[in-house]
């Protein structure tokens, strides 16, 4: 053999394995090398598969760069964030070629590689709008407020959400049966007309009562069947006066500025204060009295909850509906100065939105006051579940966000997600106590946080639905172990304090959803 060729092929497997060396390293960070198929039994040994590489000649090498299909596999099974795509010029295809071309020169030194892509939780610049290209989902550091910065162990999770495979199937799961919902929304619909009807035609405190529809139905985050409805009886009571429990922020107690003789609520009164427990046991007792007359139905009221604001009743046939029947005073004055600092809604829905929505009246219901360990049952509580329906009903700054002919978000999917997973976690452990104070509120209040935290609709594009839900979750996570929830219309208001929830159900909650967060939510799947 000549001796020339033998040391210029020694020397163009030298320059081979060079180039490779270089390739490798530009490429560390990802699970695999780009030309290895993880179904390659040859990935079991790495380091004698370089070995064996770095003896290939260059033409060789040229035969290990992958095409566009073998790419495509690798990154479909491989880390979510994209790749840089090899192209012709990169430096692996450049150097063997060269070294093909002339063997007994050293090659050229490898071009510098290309910059990478942005991590899958970098946030795109501006307030674009989503579009059918592939974008890395956002995320943000701040939870639960902006000096309480994310877990490093949070941080991490986001390259892989955990259950992001399933969500879109559990959504199917618990969406409502357009005939089921009817048939259910017919029943209430005729049973709370009724009631309605006859408090407004007797002489009675309630004669100017009228309806008005909250909760999760009407807001049309409702999950799993159309079974709970809640319902708000509103009773103007113009030219009253305020005077705040304890400075609580939520609690009050209720005055008249005036107290002509004639005023239908006159009975109600303890001394000057009007008695939100007189008032909803006289409430009570008319709507018991009146289902006896609502005929074909099978009706009962439900037991008194300590500290409940509502009547429930459960309308037992053709199926099971329990319908929250609450009475609410209506205020047209102005909001109470503990809500001055509330709704922080403009960088999400506009400083305009947030005027307007102060503009409604307000609400007071009969929920008393925790007083040692009882009840002050004199007190009215603050109620914005109004507003909070209209949020959800706008809550893209695109006003036509889920919309026909508009971007279609998540926000309302996560919210669904979150309920459900609450909803899951309390069948699970129903016949222990430490999930019993816990309920959808909750979860309403730290999704309002996340979506004012993450204002912008890019940042909620329905392709990022696992994403987005892992940052809920992580959120709430944050809010359990550092006990802390501000109440989204009452900042000083915090819900997951002491003396509302005790610490030991907290770290239980906590527990059992890291536990789900680690593992796929198994829950999601057990009823």
């Amino acid at each position: 053999m000549d001796p020339r060729r033998g040391k210029a092929t020694r020397t163009a497997s030298k320059a081979g394995a060079s180039v490779r060396k270089v390739s490798a390293r530009s490429s560390r960070g990802a699970g695999m090398e780009p030309s290895e198929s993880p179904a390659d039994p040859k990935t079991a040994q790495p380091n004698a598969e370089r070995r064996g590489s770095a003896r290939k000649s260059g033409s060789q090498q040229k035969k290990s760069v992958p095409d566009s299909k073998e790419g495509t596999q690798v990154r479909a099974l491989g880390s979510r964030a994209k790749k840089a795509p090899l192209r012709a010029e990169d430096p692996a295809s450049a150097a063997g070629a060269e070294a093909q071309a002339v063997p007994a020169e050293r090659p050229e030194p490898p071009a510098a590689p290309a910059p990478p892509l942005p991590r899958a939780g970098s946030r795109r610049q501006g307030g674009a709008r989503c579009s059918g290209e592939q974008r890395p989902p956002p995320r943000s550091t701040k939870v639960p407020s902006s000096d309480s910065p994310v877990p490093a162990a949070s941080l991490n999770r986001r390259e892989s959400a955990p259950g992001g495979w399933k969500l879109r199937g559990v959504l199917e799961k618990l969406r409502l049966s357009r005939p089921d919902t009817s048939a259910a929304a017919e029943v209430v619909n005729r049973v709370v007309d009724h009631l309605l009807r006859r408090l407004q035609n007797c002489e009675s405190e309630f004669k100017s009562v009228a309806l008005l529809r909250t909760g999760s139905y009407y807001e049309h985050v409702k999950i799993s069947a159309p079974n709970e409805f809640d319902v708000m009886f509103k009773l103007e009571v113009p030219r009253i006066q305020l005077e705040e429990y304890r400075n609580s922020g939520a609690y009050y107690f209720v005055k008249f500025k005036r107290n002509p003789k004639g005023n239908p609520l006159s009975q109600f009164l303890e001394g000057e204060i009007l008695s939100a427990s007189k008032m909803l046991s006289k409430f009570r007792k008319i709507i018991k009295e009146e289902i006896k007359n609502i005929e074909d139905a099978d009706i009962i009221v439900e037991r008194k909850k300590r500290g409940s604001p509502a009547v429930t009743l459960l309308i037992r046939k053709p199926e099971a509906i329990s319908v929250d029947i609450i009475l609410a005073l209506e205020s047209k004055s102005s909001w109470p100065a503990s809500t001055q600092e509330g709704m922080p809604i403009n960088n999400w829905l506009g400083a305009k939105v947030k005027t307007n929505l102060r503009r409604q009246p307000f609400y007071l219901v009969p929920k008393h006051a925790k007083e040692g360990n009882g009840f002050q049952e004199e007190t009215w509580r603050l109620s914005f579940s109004h507003i909070e329906k209209d949020i959800l009903g706008n809550h893209g700054e695109d006003k036509k966000c889920c919309e026909k002919g508009g971007m279609k978000c998540c926000r309302k999917d996560c919210l669904k997600l979150m309920k459900y997973l609450l909803e899951q976690l309390k069948k699970k452990f129903e016949n222990r106590r430490e999930l019993d104070k816990f309920c959808s509120y909750h979860v309403k209040t730290a999704f309002f946080h996340v979506c004012t935290r993450d204002p912008d609709d890019s940042q909620w594009c329905s392709k990022d639905l696992e994403f987005r839900f892992d940052d809920c979750v992580a959120y709430f996570l944050q809010c359990l172990r550092t006990e802390q929830l501000g109440h989204y219309f009452i900042p000083r208001v915090n819900l997951f304090s002491q003396d509302q929830i005790d610490k030991t159900s907290k770290e239980f909650l906590s527990k059992q959803i890291e536990y789900e967060r680690n593992n796929g939510f198994p829950v999601f799947d057990e009823f």
